[in-house]
């Protein structure tokens, strides 16, 4: 598709001041999270939620011009972001200074996705028409990496990729012979092989997956994995409960009918609660039922009573929280409290991916080298 080829408490405290504050030096607060953005007034300014009631974007200085629509949450002090011209950075001290840590020879790459198990074990992909497709992991926190798959196969495109564990992942290419193409690796992204087709349903006319943000693949569970589609007349979620060997499908009711439209990404809390995000990438186009949700594992999807205004590339679940979630894209930061039926903005930066770690270290990554961390306000 265009987007891919031209280009995852402490109920004492009142604000989410408080609760990033307890949780930087002990604690797990997800209630009081939960709270203190909800009540957030939609202002914004310099790509940071200024009007946030306690928390705010801040951006630090990545030293890159990179798209990074790879992002990789480990914690409020350390994370990894992968983009464009084969760019991987890599933050230990909260976002104060990045290590470039770019596999040699990769400047020709477009990194989408990138799945980091410590601080030190990663896997990232590349993606691309035939050899541009490529995976590669690191054990030493990027001083050294292994190309551990190259597709050699022309129609195949790979989108992203997902690990159940530290041992058990899928990649998703986009229909090879009208089917989606699944790879699977058993030893953390060592080695990789094409899993059959015979369990994967027919792909529609014109449908892909979409590499915007790391999040069209994304797992939760042992066994369970979803991959979101569009670019057909209807956008679509596949779920598997055997790690990729069998896959079922649905219709989504977001924006379809278009090369530009589809489901972009998704994120479960569980094996059964999840969001989906998405609509019309192009820039000015509207994005009607941007978002919706299931409670089901994915059997069926509603689409949300009020959604982002605009389209939306990525989308995580607040840690600890059974209701509160964040939503990105170009044209700003969006927050439920409500476990996804309604969205407030919040922040009208510029951002192609978001995710958090267990102890509430939220990060999100997007154009010229943007990347940010939640932080209370005032810090």
């Amino acid at each position: 598709m265009t987007e891919k080829k031209t280009t995852k408490g402490r109920t004492g405290l009142k604000t989410l001041t408080g609760t990033l504050r307890r949780a930087a030096a002990a604690g797990l607060c997800g209630a009081a999270l939960a709270s203190a953005v909800a009540a957030a007034p939609a202002q914004a300014q310099q790509g940071r939620a200024e009007g946030l009631s306690g928390a705010t974007w801040r951006l630090k200085d990545s030293g890159s011009d990179a798209r990074f629509r790879g992002l990789a949450a480990i914690s409020r002090t350390t994370a990894w972001v992968a983009g464009s011209k084969g760019t991987v950075l890599r933050t230990h001290d909260g976002g104060r200074s990045w290590r470039n840590v770019s596999p040699p020879g990769a400047e020709g790459l477009e990194f989408r996705d990138i799945e980091a198990f410590d601080a030190r074990r990663a896997v990232v992909l590349a993606i691309g028409e035939g050899e541009a497709s490529r995976v590669f992991r690191t054990d030493d926190a990027g001083a050294t990496w292994t190309e551990s798959f190259r597709n050699t196969d022309p129609r195949a495109f790979y989108d992203c990729l997902t690990f159940f564990d530290a041992r058990n992942g899928i990649a998703l290419s986009d229909p090879v012979d009208g089917k989606y193409r699944v790879l699977a690796t058993g030893d953390g992204g060592r080695s990789w092989r094409v899993l059959s087709s015979d369990g994967m349903p027919a792909a529609q006319p014109g449908e892909a997956a979409f590499a915007a943000g790391g999040q069209c693949l994304v797992s939760a569970g042992r066994r369970d994995a979803w991959f979101a589609t569009g670019g057909a007349a209807t956008a679509r979620v596949f779920h598997s409960a055997d790690r990729g060997r069998t896959w079922t499908v649905v219709d989504a009711p977001l924006p379809a009918g278009d090369p530009a439209r589809g489901v972009f990404a998704l994120a479960f809390r569980d094996t059964r609660t999840g969001l989906a995000v998405g609509g019309d990438y192009r820039a000015g186009q509207p994005s009607p039922k941007a978002a919706a949700v299931t409670a089901d594992g994915g059997a069926v999807w509603t689409v949300a009573d009020a959604p982002p205004p605009a389209y939306r590339s990525g989308v995580t679940w607040l840690p600890h929280s059974r209701r509160t979630a964040l939503a990105v894209g170009p044209t700003g930061t969006d927050v439920t409290n409500d476990g996804g039926r309604t969205w407030r903005t919040v922040d009208q930066g510029s951002y192609d991916t978001v995710d958090c770690a267990p102890d509430l270290g939220c990060w999100a990554a997007g154009e010229q080298g943007r990347v940010a961390r939640l932080e209370p306000a005032g810090r």
